[in-house]
């Protein structure tokens, strides 16, 4: 007790100081479990808060942060055909991915909570614990060389925009994670679209254009690893003759599933390392994330299922069409190129934006499965679906949910 009674004491005073009660409460609540438990005839029994919800969330994506941090490296000296096995420097791939990765966490946190932190003053509650999962999200929907300026204002564009204006945590209509991608996708597309973002560390993604080190590489790591007699960083690494860095989803949409494994194997695609957002790639991590989100009864399963069940169903129709190569690919395929899994896993499962009713659920997931496979498929602009399937699900899940509660009352009034 003897540390939570310090804390309490060190309480700033919240009509003098209201910023710092915010930030005061904010740290208050996320180290303290609640010493109350619900009472009466209900099924709730633990001091579960919303921040130890959220929590969750950001434990389930650690794989992936862990696995796309050396991924980002990875692919980084793929490009140069250096270390081509994949545990092969590891020192330098996780340096890399490191540099590259820690910028785009910083930035997303200090723009997104610094904006929490205001309105929660200003309106004089405690800061909302949303961010947490959206904050922990947004680095990985993104590109490991997104410009950090473009990155704040699409954090900002999305907390403002799409939750303070609607009132806060619980209040917002669409994901905030995805709303930050959508700006960037549309206002500055050529920063997150393409083949040359994926890979980061190049000015430019062609043949002989030299690695992009700065002080991090050349001073900081290779001070370090030269003390312990490992390879370092050269400034003279170039992109070597015939790389590409094209995504596996960008080469379905030029040959179908044959140009796939023409680049790619199946097991890269299952397991990662290939080009792509940060935390998208492995799809096993993921599915373990989605696994634990599940067993925890954080994220509803009827979501997940019916997303699967939305992208078969979308899938068959493309192969019965079978116009384009890319229609003919299995759903199964489908399934480990892109971001699929990913969305089924941790954006579709958002429980504010997402339908409330358990029939809802399932209409929602099937929702966001066919329209994201038909966009992802039929759209040359832009071959992946999930972002623009989900926020359009977002939309009309109210609506879902009024009608399935609706049909709901009318059957029980009929049997009355």
């Amino acid at each position: 007790m003897g540390l939570i009674d310090f804390f309490k004491k060190i309480e700033p005073d919240k009509k003098k100081s209201p910023f710092l009660h915010t930030a005061y409460d904010a740290f208050f609540t996320f180290a303290f479990a609640p010493n109350t438990v619900t009472r009466g005839g209900v099924h709730i029994r633990d001091g579960m808060d919303l921040k130890r919800l959220m929590v969750h969330v950001v434990i389930a994506m650690q794989l992936c942060y862990l696995f796309g941090t050396y991924n980002i490296g990875h692919q980084h000296f793929a490009a140069a055909g250096m270390y081509p096995g994949f545990m092969e420097g590891f020192h330098l791939k996780l340096a890399h991915g490191l540099i590259q990765l820690l910028p785009l966490f910083i930035v997303t946190h200090v723009v997104g909570l610094g904006i929490e932190f205001y309105f929660a003053a200003k309106k004089g509650h405690a800061v909302e614990e949303g961010f947490l999962v959206s904050g922990a999200l947004i680095p990985l929907i993104m590109p490991p060389d997104i410009p950090l300026w473009i990155l704040a204002i699409s954090v900002a564009f999305a907390v403002i925009i799409g939750k303070e204006a609607f009132g806060g945590t619980g209040m917002n209509i669409w994901n905030i994670a995805l709303l930050a991608r959508v700006f960037i996708f549309f206002a500055y597309p050529t920063t997150i679209s393409g083949d040359e973002v994926w890979v980061s560390g190049y000015t430019k993604l062609a043949p002989g254009m030299a690695a992009d080190y700065g002080w991090w590489h050349t001073s900081f790591f290779n001070s370090i690893f030269s003390f312990f007699n490992l390879d370092t960083f050269n400034t003279a690494t170039v992109v070597m003759d015939g790389y590409t860095g094209a995504t596996p989803l960008a080469l379905a949409y030029q040959g179908g599933w044959d140009r796939v494994t023409e680049v790619y194997s199946a097991s890269q695609l299952l397991w990662g390392s290939v080009p792509g957002s940060i935390g998208e790639t492995s799809k096993v991590l993921i599915i373990l994330g989605a696994l634990f989100l599940i067993v925890t009864k954080v994220a509803s399963w009827r979501i997940m299922a019916g997303m699967v069940v939305g992208g078969i169903v979308g899938t068959w129709l493309l192969n019965w069409w079978g116009a384009t190569p890319f229609m003919m690919i299995p759903w199964y395929y489908q399934f480990i190129m892109g971001s699929f899994l990913f969305a089924m896993a941790f954006m579709a499962t958002d429980p504010v934006t997402a339908c409330s009713t358990d029939k809802g659920k399932w209409i929602y997931g099937i929702l966001i499965g066919v329209i994201g496979m038909i966009i992802r498929v039929m759209n040359p602009a832009y071959p992946e679906g999930w972002m623009l399937a989900i926020l359009f699900a977002n939309t009309f899940a109210p609506t879902i949910d009024h009608f399935v509660l609706d049909a709901n009352i009318k059957k029980r009034l009929k049997s009355a």
